[in-house]
């Protein structure tokens, strides 16, 4: 199977903050927070990292595409916040769930290894929700080790 990354036709990038503010808020619901502060906590994390609605400079968000060029998710990878300029973050990345647990969640993390290393990278971290197993698997599997854990108990 053929995966290829794709930069986001800037078009296209008003739509997906759109898509991708609603998909985060949604994920801090699902760890507890009100919808009111999931979306302030979306909108102040994608504000400060799209001023004016662009991409940070180094930033990049690439459509996923399979092997006919269909898009099946997007990925995107910049440096990390840290002084350090070889640290780079894969900020956010999705797969259709209809094509999840086909290899494309892989293929295209391991080209965006590629892509960090052809721009100096020297490592690439992520943030992974806890409810997220699929995903912390795939990733382990790639070779990530978790750097730190964060956790919380309801007190009703």
């Amino acid at each position: 199977m053929a995966v290829a990354l794709c930069p986001m036709d800037p078009r296209r990038l008003p739509t997906w903050l759109e898509h991708s503010r609603d998909e985060y808020a949604k994920d801090f619901v699902a760890v507890g927070q009100t919808l009111e502060d999931a979306y302030r906590h979306a909108d102040e994390s994608l504000a400060s990292s799209f001023p004016s609605g662009t991409p940070r400079p180094r930033h990049t968000v690439f459509d996923v595409l399979d092997e006919t060029g269909a898009n099946v998710g997007y990925l995107w990878i910049g440096p990390d916040t840290s002084d350090n300029p070889d640290a780079w973050w894969i900020w956010d990345i999705t797969i259709d769930e209809d094509k999840r647990g086909q290899g494309f969640g892989r293929k295209a993390m391991l080209l965006g290894e590629e892509y960090a290393r052809s721009q100096g990278a020297q490592t690439l971290g992520l943030s992974v929700f806890g409810f997220n197993t699929g995903a912390q698997h795939l990733y382990k599997s790639l070779g990530y080790e978790t750097t730190s854990i964060k956790m919380s108990k309801k007190l009703n």
